[in-house]
């Protein structure tokens, strides 16, 4: 590469816009190739699971193998063999929703070398995934002392699948508030760099312009993601994290929610699937 290439691009003329749908190329291949290789390990990881018989508990429900040490393990084995699955998990659920955000982050370099914005984008992408990783390591902590305790005290244990349904259902009717329709606004959408800063909602900052910027960048949008979509991820563990159907359910929710060009619409029929959801749970747990 000579020292032209390495020199600042007008992003409006025709040499930038085609470098530009070039890099944007290259991410969304990478990202393609991530998603296919993070469904087929999860794939597998619940035909793994699937084969392993979980624990019956008071209230005619099985306690997932995911949640205790297996013969023979301590609880850090249980934790990392916890950690491994919702790592392969994550990627699959979330790149569909990821992407977008990553185009448009990539898109404030583009008058930078690619070798740079490239490097700044795989660390966004980096930095919302450690979020996610960090919510894992939560999300085993809670759900090991629940399953503790549920098979210690048989009537948390009867309570379980009630509150399992109001979960599914709360999830369903948050669908329906002002504070989701906040936070699906503030992360569909696109920055703007000429924006003030007062103007400027908090999913659509400045890109970052060096790599522990673009680390906190990644781990912001993951906040906010994750808020965005918490209500649906609770919905998933409440139902079963290692069953493949409501993970399907829930990835292609949590993708249709944010980029199906009818978006109020699929906010509203989701809302009603998760009550609906929540209250055939109810009745199949009476």
């Amino acid at each position: 590469m000579n020292i032209v290439d390495m020199r600042r691009v007008p992003e409006g003329s025709p040499r930038g816009a085609s470098r530009s749908v070039a890099s944007n190329g290259i991410v969304i291949g990478a990202a393609a190739l991530l998603f296919a290789a993070s469904a087929a390990a999860t794939v597998r990881r619940y035909a793994y699971m699937a084969a392993m018989s979980g624990t019956p508990m008071a209230g005619r429900w099985m306690l997932s193998a995911i949640w205790t040490p297996m013969c023979g393990q301590t609880w850090w084995h249980a934790a990392a063999s916890f950690a491994c699955m919702w790592a392969v998990m994550m990627p699959a659920m979330m790149l569909p929703v990821l992407v977008p955000m990553l185009l448009r982050e990539h898109a404030a370099w583009s008058g930078s070398p690619s070798i740079r914005s490239g490097l700044l984008t795989i660390l966004v992408g980096a930095g919302y995934f450690m979020s996610w990783m960090l919510a894992g390591f939560a999300v085993f902590a809670l759900g090991a002392a629940l399953a503790a305790s549920a098979m210690r005290m048989p009537a948390l244990a009867h309570a379980a699948p009630l509150a399992a349904s109001a979960v599914v259902m709360l999830a369903g009717l948050l669908q329906f508030t002002s504070w989701k329709a906040r936070r699906l606004a503030c992360c569909r959408d696109a920055p703007r760099r000429d924006a003030p800063r007062r103007e400027t909602r908090p999913c659509t900052r400045h890109a970052p312009g060096n790599a522990r910027a673009a680390l906190r960048r990644g781990m912001h949008l993951a906040l906010h993601c994750g808020s965005c979509c918490g209500n649906w991820m609770a919905a998933l563990l409440a139902a079963g994290v290692m069953d493949p159907w409501a993970m399907a359910a829930v990835t292609a929710v949590i993708a249709a929610e944010r980029l199906a060009p009818w978006q109020g619409r699929v906010v509203r029929i989701s809302g009603l699937a998760g009550v609906a959801a929540g209250v055939a749970m109810l009745l199949r747990s009476l």
